[in-house]
C-alpha cells in the first residue's frame, strides 16, 4: 500500500493477527475497516466504532486533504479523543489514517480513561512505542 500521506511504499506490521499498515517515512499509521476495533478489543482499552467516526462533523481541514489509499478518494478529517486528535476518515468506511505519533497518543488517552491493569496499558504502550516509534521509546 502506498502512503496517503508522502506516497512511500508502507509496511504490513502484525500485532494480534491484526495486519496494520505503517510508513516508517512519515512514521502514519492506516487501519482498515474493522482494525482498529480489534486492536482496542484485543487491548481491553474498549472500543471505537467507525460508523460513529464518520458521523462526527468535519473539523478545519489543515493544509493538506488526503486521498484514502484503497478507493483514491479524499478523506474527512475528524477530531477524536479528549483532546481531540485530528484523524483522516474515508468516506466510504474504507480506514482511518493517523499521522505519526497520533496512534500512541489515543492509545495512552483510552488507557488513562479506562480502568485497565497496569500490564495492558504497559503492554499496548511498549507495543505501540517500538513499532510506531514513540519519541522516548526507541
Amino acid at each position: 500500500m502506498i502512503c496517503p500521506n508522502c506516497k512511500k511504499a508502507m509496511l504490513v506490521v502484525e500485532q494480534h493477527q491484526i495486519e496494520l499498515d505503517y510508513c516508517p517515512k512519515c512514521r502514519g499509521v492506516w487501519f482498515d475497516s474493522g482494525e482498529l476495533e480489534l486492536l482496542l478489543t484485543s487491548e481491553n482499552l474498549g472500543s471505537s466504532d467507525v460508523g460513529k467516526i464518520l458521523s462526527l462533523p468535519e473539523v478545519m481541514p489543515s493544509h493538506r486533504r488526503l486521498k484514502c489509499p484503497i478507493c483514491g478518494r479524499i478523506m474527512k478529517e475528524v477530531g477524536i479523543g479528549q483532546p481531540a486528535i485530528n484523524i483522516d476518515a474515508c468516506r466510504q468506511g474504507d480506514g482511518l489514517w493517523f499521522d505519526g505519533g497520533e496512534v500512541p497518543v489515543l492509545f495512552g488517552q483510552l488507557a488513562g480513561r479506562q480502568s485497565v491493569g497496569t500490564g495492558s496499558e504497559h503492554r499496548v504502550l511498549t507495543f505501540l512505542g517500538e513499532v510506531f516509534q514513540v519519541p522516548g521509546n526507541q
